[in-house]
């Protein structure tokens, strides 16, 4: 089933956003490992957060986390330290998406992790037990998730853990938001330069509520400001997050969106700002680039964005399918180097019939959706956003859009 988006003469109301799908994952982690029978309040309801649910609360051996890259990640390492024989899996995507270098870094620390069918991708078969811990140097250049899940484990370890970070340091404030998290789960976390190091330690049991999601804002961001008309409040959201893609309330500021900041969330409002051209290095908010690629284009705003290397290993290619999906829209964006992608205001005919596929991939499907201000489009398999905001399409709907669901 596919949607043709009819949108509105104006975006005006208030949005109950998703909890934070990054909070949530971690929260459940540092729930297990601190043995509490405490509440997790505002956990999410996406598919990410569901299949880690699922698999800590199972007494299953096999574990099928579909899509789910963070729970991938994350499960990995925690099941590592679980004594017992687990099986992971995922979908056809997750298979081949590389998990070699997490599994080196606990192999390397007493973990024993076999791969059961191809060399360095899913799915895999772990023989959990106590791990030695010790030293480790990893490239900071791999995907946060990594290190994060290597960290959450490290106070369970023998000799606790060392962590090295070789070369640049992305998305950092994942990490940052790893560490603080273990912090008031009673672990501390010493950072200097580019060296983690984390003691053997305790969690302790606390009562945690998790935030709503930035990450999610930012379609509201991009919806009013393709709209040009109205204004957005959306709840749960703080000026001091620890989430790095609050970093998006500065950078929608460049491009005509004002936030202002309330005691129960924010209120959106455009104040008709735009820049000639944008840069931006997107190496602490990959997960942020689609929807500014995107805008831009809609905007006329050439750009150049860098820091977009892990695109590459997300649900999609997300480079490959921006620039696919944008030239049928007649926008010709070009990766004009690794983990740069950049658009000069070229143009081509965009196809007589727009339909935008998704890839499997939540945030395509986001992106493209406020491009309905300026283009006639179908969203093909719109229920990717299950991922991360499931009633995204409801939230649409109840801003004033009509949804034609088109069965293919």
């Amino acid at each position: 089933m596919n949607y043709f988006l009819t949108p509105p003469n104006e975006i005006k109301g208030s949005i109950k956003l998703p909890s934070s799908k990054s909070i949530s994952n971690r929260a459940l982690i540092l729930h297990a490992l601190s043995y509490s029978d405490l509440e997790i309040a505002n956990v999410s309801d996406c598919d990410d957060t569901r299949v880690m649910i699922k698999a800590l609360s199972s007494d299953d051996t096999i574990f099928d986390i579909g899509a789910a890259g963070t729970a991938m990640r994350f499960l990995t390492a925690f099941l590592s330290k679980i004594i017992g024989e687990w099986t992971i899996t995922g979908s056809e995507r997750m298979k081949q998406r590389p998990i070699k270098l997490l599994v080196d870094a606990l192999n390397s620390l007493g973990a024993k992790i076999e791969y059961v069918e191809k060399e360095g991708y899913p799915p895999l078969r772990i023989y959990g037990s106590a791990l030695e811990g010790g030293e480790i140097a990893l490239s900071g250049g791999v995907s946060s998730q990594y290190i994060s899940a290597l960290m959450m484990i490290a106070p369970t370890m023998k000799k606790g853990l060392t962590i090295t970070l070789t070369g640049t340091v992305i998305s950092v404030p994942y990490i940052q938001l790893t560490a603080s998290m273990m912090e008031e789960f009673g672990v501390k976390v010493l950072w200097h330069k580019n060296t983690i190091s984390i003691a053997p330690q305790i969690y302790k049991p606390i009562a945690y509520t998790v935030e709503s999601d930035w990450s999610a804002a930012s379609y509201w961001y991009q919806l009013l400001l393709l709209c040009g008309k109205g204004e957005v409040f959306l709840e749960g959201l703080r000026k001091n997050s620890a989430q790095g893609d609050a970093k998006i309330a500065s950078l929608f500021q460049k491009l005509g969106v004002k936030t202002r900041y309330k005691k129960e969330g924010i209120l959106l409002t455009l104040n008709g700002a735009t820049p000639k051209k944008l840069l931006y290095n997107f190496v602490n908010q990959p997960d942020m680039a689609q929807t500014f690629v995107v805008t831009c284009c809609m905007l006329q705003v050439p750009f150049r964005f860098s820091g977009l290397q892990s695109l590459k290993i997300k649900e999609t290619d997300r480079i490959a399918a921006l620039i696919n999906e944008l030239k049928k829209v007649g926008y010709v964006v070009c990766e004009t180097k690794p983990g740069v992608m950049e658009w000069n205001g070229e143009r081509c005919n965009p196809a007589k019939k727009i339909e935008i596929d998704t890839y499997d991939d939540h945030r395509m499907a986001m992106a493209f959706a406020p491009i309905a201000f300026n283009h006639k489009i179908t969203i093909n398999n719109p229920q990717v956003v299950s991922k991360s905001y499931p009633n995204f399409w409801e939230d649409l709907k109840m801003m004033g859009f009509g949804i034609e669901e088109i069965v293919s």
